[in-house]
């Protein structure tokens, strides 16, 4: 759909895409010299309000389906299931008050200009994926430092990114380890459908559509592996996989 346009619109896009970078690469830094980590959260939060505006100012509509029990105001353990090198941008866009950290694997915290800069500065957790020991104390400290700031931490249990929407195994560890740390912490599942049409860019997807489907907070009942196997099946009833 729309592929004539969609190659149209690619340098555009890229143009665009790549200044909004630049410009939050330049503010980030200004914003680290204040001092203040809530004075880069902010500029780093904007960077990701932007981009969200970027893919739709392109002609991708992004259509969010909030359960109205999620407060923009309070802090949860946020599960996703993970398409695309931009639903860090695309959640982190939506999720604006929520200044939400992520786990997120060491390579995106390097060469990409704003979004590398968030990850390293923004106490978000990087993880080695070769390394469990330090994948697990990242993301330990993520869980506490969540709880005790009151901002929301944002996993992607399938570990890797489906390229085609389809959705792959959701591995538990990584999600344990955060709801452990994070005790008090509200779950709430995200389902993002369409996004992974961003990987393969040109053409760039003109007409397309973006789900972002944000379900009902799951309480923490003592049973950390019941209340992530809930999630994960609202997030396999609400993405919408592409037809065989």
């Amino acid at each position: 759909m729309g592929t004539t346009a969609g190659y149209v619109a690619t340098p555009f896009y890229w143009a665009g895409f790549a200044g909004t970078l630049l410009r939050y690469e330049l503010q980030g830094r200004r914003a680290l010299r204040s001092g203040r980590l809530e004075d880069f959260e902010w500029s780093m939060a904007r960077l990701q309000r932007s981009l969200v505006t970027t893919f739709e100012t392109f002609g991708v509509d992004i259509v969010v389906e909030r359960d109205p029990g999620v407060a923009e105001d309070t802090a949860y353990v946020m599960i996703s299931n993970h398409q695309s090198l931009l639903d860090i941008p695309l959640i982190g866009g939506i999720l604006f008050t929520n200044l939400p950290k992520y786990v997120a694997k060491k390579e995106l915290a390097s060469g990409i200009p704003a979004i590398s800069l968030n990850l390293q500065h923004g106490r978000h957790a990087i993880i080695d994926r070769e390394n469990p020991g330090q994948a697990i104390g990242e993301i330990e400290g993520l869980g506490e430092r969540s709880q005790d700031r009151g901002t929301s931490a944002v996993i992607f249990p399938e570990g890797t990114r489906s390229r085609d929407g389809r959705l792959k195994r959701f591995k538990r560890a990584g999600t344990m380890t955060l709801m452990a740390a994070a005790p008090d912490l509200e779950v709430v599942p995200i389902a993002l459908s369409g996004s992974w049409r961003f990987n393969d860019i040109p053409p760039y997807p003109v007409g397309e559509t973006v789900t972002v489907r944000i379900g009902a907070p799951l309480p923490r009942t003592g049973d950390d592996k019941a209340t992530f196997t809930a999630a994960v099946e609202w997030i396999r009833a609400n993405v919408d996989e592409p037809a065989a």
